[in-house]
């Protein structure tokens, strides 16, 4: 018994006298036409058309190229992966190279204390930066007894002053010894108004001494921690490329080897520009100091002594000559600590 063949979807669609599609059968053809057409081929891409001739009707499916179910992406630069810089992995890479050079440098300081380690050593140099060193510990000596020195003075010279002012209330009430008050008010006066001007020739030296002990030299003394920080990593870039050297030379250590002798002439020129540095900056230095300490050390001289001989137009004299302005004689004078 012959079995029905079964039916072809597109044979089943009618099409009307003007070529119109039956809205009949409209639903099924759209549910059939979905299964059948390819992957990739929408129904909303598919355009039908029907058209009748003279006795014959048929339906014509017409589909256009496939657009995909995506939109196309429209074309333009592409921009890869390894262009993009990644604020993250900079930071990454800039602590990985710190922690290199640390690394390098502490195990150069170690192996020198340790007596196994090789130093560059600029002796001339080396020698200024010790007496500079040591000078700033004398210096800073001096400063702090002169300043023990100012406040003793600014003590005495406050308890001249209340004894004058004791001396000549006395002297106006004490008639029978008027002029023995009289005479001591008017000397301790007199040694109060000369120790206000010995005060401020002291002071001015001290001031003078502070900027160049904590200012200039401590300037100078910084750019020599920064010299031997960059002599550091010059001896411990230098070690490596000799070790690098040592070793075998193939196709893996080449590569390492160059790369360590730029490392180490880049840390070579930044020694030596530092090492430049400081040999200016002390030249400089010892300049300013010798012309710094004449003028304070003849003003002290000449303060100290002029003072002591009692010669009071000596002193002024002398303040005078260094530009020194004092306070309003009766105004009390504070000392250097009251200053700071």
């Amino acid at each position: 018994m012959a079995q029905e063949s079964p039916k072809n979807s597109a044979a089943e669609i009618s099409v009307t006298t003007n070529g119109q599609l039956e809205a009949s059968h409209e639903h099924n053809f759209n549910r059939d036409l979905k299964h059948s057409l390819p992957v990739g081929l929408g129904l909303s891409e598919t355009k039908i058309t029907s058209h009748s001739s003279d006795n014959t009707k048929e339906g014509v499916i017409e589909a256009g190229p496939f657009q995909g179910g995506r939109m196309q992406q429209k074309s333009g630069p592409v921009v890869l992966a390894d262009e993009v810089k990644n604020p993250a992995m900079e930071k990454l890479e800039l602590v990985r190279k710190w922690s290199l050079n640390t690394y390098k440098c502490t195990r150069q300081i170690i192996s020198e204390r340790l007596g196994r380690g090789s130093r560059t050593v600029d002796l001339e140099l080396e020698a200024q930066i010790e007496i500079l060193r040591d000078n700033k510990k004398k210096y800073e000596n001096i400063l702090k007894l002169a300043q023990t020195l100012s406040t003793q003075l600014y003590q005495m010279v406050h308890t001249q002053r209340q004894l004058g002012d004791a001396f000549a209330d006395l002297s106006l009430k004490s008639l029978e010894l008027h002029e023995e008050f009289g005479y001591n008010a008017d000397t301790q006066k007199l040694l109060a108004k000369n120790g206000e001007t010995l005060l401020g020739a002291i002071n001015f030296f001290i001031a003078s001494v502070n900027t160049l002990v904590n200012k200039t030299i401590e300037d100078t003394l910084l750019t020599v921690k920064q010299y031997e920080s960059a002599r550091i990593e010059y001896d411990a870039y230098r070690t490596d490329l000799e070790e690098l050297n040592l070793g075998p030379r193939d196709a893996n250590t080449l590569p390492k080897i160059e790369q360590s002798q730029q490392l180490f002439q880049m840390h070579k020129e930044k020694y030596d520009k530092m090492r430049n540095d400081v040999s200016i900056k002390l030249k400089f230095l010892e300049e300013n100091k010798v012309k710094v300490l004449h003028n304070q050390l003849v003003l002290f001289h000449n303060a100290i002594a002029a003072y002591f001989a009692g010669n009071q137009k000596q002193l002024e004299q002398t303040l005078k000559q260094f530009h020194i302005k004092l306070k309003t004689p009766g105004v009390d004078a504070p000392s250097w600590l009251e200053e700071q």
